[in-house]
């Protein structure tokens, strides 16, 4: 009889990378496991969802199964979810865990399950402090964790900020998984450009995914100013393609001030599955030139569709891309290390394979070893009964 798993977190039909992570997660340990999602029956509250929607819209989506149970704001709701995951009483529980926000929420779960269910408890801590610091964050995150007998990262970054806190429960590495679930056969051809109003000569740079200060745009848009002062052969040029989170209006004023109308377009929106295709298919370049990270899908989207990227050598970025053979790494998250980047990077471009180093660095990517690390914890479990 397979061991029963229950993973904590969201799935369809909710969108975005954490959604994204979970349904690989249950479609790799299903080979092996009897596994059922508690999913939220409400995420966030509209009031503090700074986006359109939540939900998923795409027609071209990954469906899984998954109770939508949970209410992130409501602590009867809590209680009620403990008792039915006291009910299963599964062999491993295993929580997605990204942001503060949902402290107390897992915290109340795990208050109320039997001893012998809490010494199963694993959190997936994609992120250990968010991104939006804030005097409470670490408190919070403190709480949220409490109740871990294991954590599984994703980054050697976040393995050295858990380790503040983990005390001597175990800390597994794994890694997120490549994103290549979308069609990535329709290639860069002449219609496709022309449908963004590009041409052939044009060097195409993609920022994909929601706009927030730390993600750096704003030095990206100063970046593409000097890269067209140094090299304007280059014709290069910014396609932005994901909502803003942050006021939209100070990024356009900056656009206007290096008078880089003609050089970057913006799509203010969500970007459904099918649109996700043509955006990065388009693109020459990915770059994510964030001011801090831990991991990013974006990074793993981009090598889904054998894209490569420059990224800033902050957080757990570099530690997924090889310098010179995946993409290029700048310095620091400046306009001018990021600037010099993207030179790079057109420097090599008729040098080096990046597409064929690409599918070979995706071939050793680690997540595939999820199974044996749950086998790892289900024996260890075991051993202490």
């Amino acid at each position: 009889m397979k061991k029963k798993i229950i993973i904590v977190g969201p799935t369809f039909p909710y969108r975005g990378g954490n959604s994204l992570f979970v349904t690989f997660l249950y479609e790799n340990l299903s080979k092996n496991y009897d596994v059922i999602i508690f999913n939220y029956k409400l995420l966030y509250p509209k009031l503090l969802f700074p986006g359109k929607t939540q939900f998923d819209l795409s027609n071209e989506v990954k469906k899984i199964d998954s109770i939508r149970i949970i209410n992130s704001i409501n602590p009867l709701n809590w209680i009620k979810v403990s008792n039915l995951i006291n009910k299963i009483n599964p062999d491993l529980l295993i929580f997605d865990w990204w942001h503060p926000y949902f402290a107390f929420c897992h915290f109340v779960i795990n208050l109320f399950l039997r001893k012998e269910i809490k010494n199963k408890i694993v959190f997936i801590t994609e992120n250990f402090i968010s991104h939006e610091k804030n005097p409470l964050e670490n408190y919070f995150s403190r709480l949220g964790l409490y109740f871990a007998k294991y954590f599984i990262v994703l980054s050697k970054k976040v393995e050295n900020d858990l380790k503040k806190i983990s005390g001597r429960r175990k800390i597994f590495r794994s890694e997120l998984p490549i994103y290549n679930h979308l069609n990535i056969n329709k290639k860069n051809s002449n219609e496709l450009r022309q449908s963004f109003g590009y041409s052939n000569d044009d060097n195409v740079i993609l920022f994909f995914g929601y706009v927030r200060k730390y993600k750096g745009l704003d030095l990206l848009i100063e970046s593409i100013k000097l890269v067209n002062n140094i090299k304007p052969e280059l014709n290069v040029k910014l396609l932005v393609a994901g909502e803003f989170y942050d006021d939209k209006t100070e990024y356009l004023k900056l656009i206007d001030n290096h008078n880089l109308q003609r050089q970057i377009k913006i799509f203010d929106q969500y970007i459904s599955n099918e649109k996700v295709i043509e955006y990065f298919n388009v693109a020459d370049l990915v770059v994510l030139p964030y001011r801090s990270a831990t991991q990013s899908g974006i990074l793993n989207l981009a090598y889904g569709f054998n894209k490569p990227v420059v990224v800033t050598n902050v957080g757990g970025l570099s530690e997924f891309v090889t310098d010179g053979v995946t993409g290029i790494i700048a310095a620091n998250p400046t306009k001018i290390d990021i600037c010099n980047a993207i030179l790079k990077f057109f420097e090599l471009k008729n040098e080096i394979d990046f597409e064929k180093n690409i599918r070979e660095f995706c071939s050793r990517n680690i997540f595939s070893n999820f199974n044996e690390i749950i086998e790892s914890i289900l024996k260890e479990i075991e051993n202490n009964r």
